[in-house]
């Protein structure tokens, strides 16, 4: 049974390395996903020298065991590029998953860029060798765009209807943590990450994971 996760990733009121961090760990992310066989779908709240902050919805079967296995502080260790004097080494970001989207945002199908693709699973080793993938894109009323791959079918018409429900899902997913921000109830997240013992730390500029 397919499920569905969102979470947040949030240098909180960190610098521009910390936003960097930001970049880093959803590159890293999607590489996870590939692993677990999972599809990954990404909104991110843009600043300098990186997001600040990006929503991001997981969908497969393994989708709750991938969130839990990575949801936490984590800590990137490196000289700044920004500052390549500063003494400072050591830059937090965090992950966190969001709740259930209560209030789900209207996608119009006729609004929607759909695109018929080649594409593979997830996993790479169950290749999708027709045309059947699905590239979509979506511009919200906010003008806040937003885009997915769906390939878990194959059947373009079962992959188009797909890609409306996640499109629908990860808008749904950042309004929510948006209007819970202006209301103050995610300060405590974007605000105060947790320094102290990190889930997972990183090294160097090639984000290299120590274990």
């Amino acid at each position: 049974m397919s499920e569905k996760e969102a979470l947040l990733l949030s240098s909180g009121n960190g610098p521009g390395e910390c936003r960097q961090a930001v970049g880093h760990l959803l590159a890293w992310l999607a590489t996870k996903a590939a692993q677990y066989g999972v599809e990954l779908d990404i909104a991110t709240r843009d600043a300098q020298h990186g997001p600040s902050s990006a929503v991001v919805i997981l969908s497969g079967t393994q989708a709750s065991a991938l969130a839990l296995a990575v949801e936490g502080v984590i800590l990137w260790r490196c000289q700044s590029e920004l500052r390549p004097k500063h003494k400072r080494k050591n830059w937090f970001v965090q992950i966190f998953r969001l709740p259930t989207a209560t209030k789900v945002v209207s996608v119009d199908p006729a609004s929607v860029e759909m695109q018929a693709i080649r594409a593979g699973g997830p996993g790479g080793q169950h290749q999708n060798k027709t045309s059947s993938a699905i590239r979509a894109r979506w511009i919200s009323a906010h003008k806040q765009v937003y885009s997915v791959v769906v390939r878990d079918s194959r059947s373009q018409h079962q992959n188009r209807r797909l890609a409306l429900e996640r499109l629908a899902a990860l808008a749904s997913a950042e309004q929510a943590e948006a209007d819970a921000s202006r209301r103050g109830e995610t300060w405590a997240l974007h605000g105060q990450l947790q320094r102290g013992e990190p889930h997972r730390v990183f090294e160097g500029h090639h984000f290299k994971e120590v274990k």
